[in-house]
């Protein structure tokens, strides 16, 4: 079972499958679509390298604490949903939802689209009790810090959501070292650490880029995260497989009930 977790004060701070299927809702159908990043120079896979502003780009965003001047501290992507309110991060980044902002687009100290507060947090049980490195995936919807009544989707768009990735993925992570003030982007294949858990070999995606989102022909396929809290070097990643518990706790955030 599926709960909701509002602002909580503990906790840390950090063979090939089926083909590739994008999340098949029937209550939202509107969310299905693919939007393909935008056509540009890109570094060679395994390179990682400054991030350029373009549709993929501006989707991501920062965690700060507090505001703009609190430091970023993790990475969010805001994926497609019915109220087209809902970002997507690691579980380990929302330990303090009530103080955490989001700033999508963020770049040398600017917030192009605005700075948005969490407003509710969907986390699987298996975190909140235990932090299952499995279930380091979680979802919060957001609204504009300035009192507006703006949906961020509406402002620069949705990844849609994937599941049943084969092994070997190729995905695209960006996201925001704590150390930089824009967003870094590497594309590679992937390979299957366990099971549950997959594994990417990218360098320089150090403290800040936990939650940042694994793109997999422009979907979101997982977050980093999950293992050793997505990584303890930062040229090896983890992100957990999106399996029937992420699904479930992505169809509550993005589909709420009434």
């Amino acid at each position: 079972m599926i709960h909701r977790v509002l602002p909580r004060q503990t906790g840390r701070a950090r063979a090939r499958r089926a083909p590739r299927i994008v999340l098949a809702l029937a209550a939202m159908g509107a969310l299905l679509g693919i939007d393909l990043p935008d056509a540009a120079v890109v570094p060679p896979e395994g390179v990682t390298a400054q991030a350029v502003p373009d549709r993929t780009a501006d989707r991501v965003g920062a965690l700060f604490a507090g505001g703009l001047e609190g430091g970023h501290f993790c990475t969010a992507a805001v994926v497609r949903s019915a109220g087209r309110d809902v970002i997507a991060t690691a579980a380990h980044c929302l330990d303090h939802p009530e103080s955490t902002v989001f700033a999508p687009g963020y770049r040398d100290g600017r917030a192009p689209f605005g700075v948005w507060k969490l407003t509710d947090v969907h986390v699987a049980p298996g975190w909140t009790n235990d932090e299952d490195p499995d279930e380091d995936i979680a979802f919060a919807s957001v609204v504009p810090t300035d009192g507006g009544t703006a949906a961020i989707e509406d402002v620069v768009g949705g990844f849609p959501v994937a599941a049943e990735q084969p092994d070997d993925v190729s995905v695209t992570i960006v996201g925001y070292p704590s150390t930089e003030d824009a967003p870094l982007r590497c594309a590679n294949d992937t390979s299957l650490f366990s099971d549950t858990q997959r594994r990417i070999d990218c360098p320089d995606l150090s403290s800040g880029t936990s939650g940042s989102p694994w793109l997999a022909n422009g979907a979101l396929a997982g977050v980093l995260g999950g293992h050793e809290g997505g990584g303890t070097v930062p040229d090896v990643s983890y992100s957990a497989v999106v399996g029937d518990q992420a699904l479930e706790l992505y169809r509550e955030a993005a589909v709420p009930a009434g």
